[in-house]
């Protein structure tokens, strides 16, 4: 009991000595440069046990940002996707827009129609359709789009029908250039993006840009539609007829609706020729009576 009586009074004593006097700064500084290993390694536990947490912590928030990641990239791609689709809706409707608001001829009908199917074979240029003898679709009819000709009605099913199309290799339209009336005949040459204007003079007024239309003279083609532009036109004294090349003006490879007109009307038939032969005799044998 002595004894604690004296170290309590000793402790208030020292305490109120370094108070008053600071006595005791130096002997405080030495104690505190032993003591700090001692304490330092005491705190090694918990920081120890703070790094384990950080650790988990950053594992969590970076599967999770990478999960988030994922996601956000997935729904990237179909928000791509669906405005993708949705611009092609939009042209497709603005081209269905166009086909219900050609101005048409009186006498000529149309209806619609989509391509089912194309051609595997690339050196045949050709399509079928979803309407065929179920829609009143005849061999002959003219099939075009909101900007041109596309081709024509070669062959009929019950429920489809075939279109050649104008770039068929050696298919044939009758055409004028729209510039000057001149006609001639333009060629298709296998190519979706070429045709040809054959068998045209070197003298013929035929100029870079000039858009062909149909001339209407066969028959098939109700005149006055475009068919091609010129591209080039290349003239060799060496050969008599001039190189012209065009470029197709519907998209013969591109839309998926077209429009099917209605035949022309039916043209009188060609009077037959009078042989020649026979007139000279008939002449002959008159003067030989006289």
């Amino acid at each position: 009991m002595v004894r604690l009586v004296f170290f309590a009074v000793f402790s208030l004593l020292l305490l109120f000595v370094d108070a008053r006097y600071r006595y005791l700064e130096s002997t405080r500084s030495a104690l505190s440069i032993l003591v700090s290993p001692i304490q330092q390694l005491a705190t090694v536990p918990g920081a120890a046990w703070q790094l384990v947490g950080d650790f988990y912590i950053t594992q969590n928030r970076q599967h999770s940002l990478l999960k988030e990641n994922e996601e956000l990239h997935r729904q990237h791609q179909l928000d791509a996707a669906q405005l993708q689709q949705l611009q092609t809706m939009q042209a497709e409707n603005q081209q269905l827009r166009n086909l219900v608001e050609l101005p048409l001829r009186n006498e000529f009908t149309a209806q619609l129609v989509e391509i089912a199917y194309a051609e595997r074979d690339v050196f045949k240029r050709r399509i079928l359709v979803s309407k065929g003898g179920n829609g009143n679709i005849q061999l002959g009819q003219v099939v075009m789009d909101d900007t041109g000709i596309v081709g024509q009605i070669t062959r009929v099913y019950p429920w489809l029908a075939e279109v050649t199309l104008i770039t068929e290799k050696d298919h044939a339209v009758p055409v004028q250039v729209l510039r000057n009336g001149l006609r001639a005949i333009v060629f298709g040459a296998g190519d979706t993006s070429q045709l040809s204007l054959r068998y045209t003079p070197i003298s013929a007024d035929v100029q870079v840009d000039d858009i062909l239309v149909t001339s209407g003279i066969d028959g098939i083609y109700p005149p006055g539609i475009p068919v091609a532009k010129v591209i080039t036109v290349e003239r060799d004294p060496a050969y008599p007829f001039a190189r012209v090349t065009c470029l197709p003006l519907a998209g013969v490879d591109r839309h998926r609706h077209l429009m099917v007109l209605s035949k022309m009307p039916k043209l009188p038939e060609r009077p037959p020729e009078k042989p020649a032969l026979a007139g000279t005799d008939k002449r002959a044998k008159t003067g030989r009576k006289n």
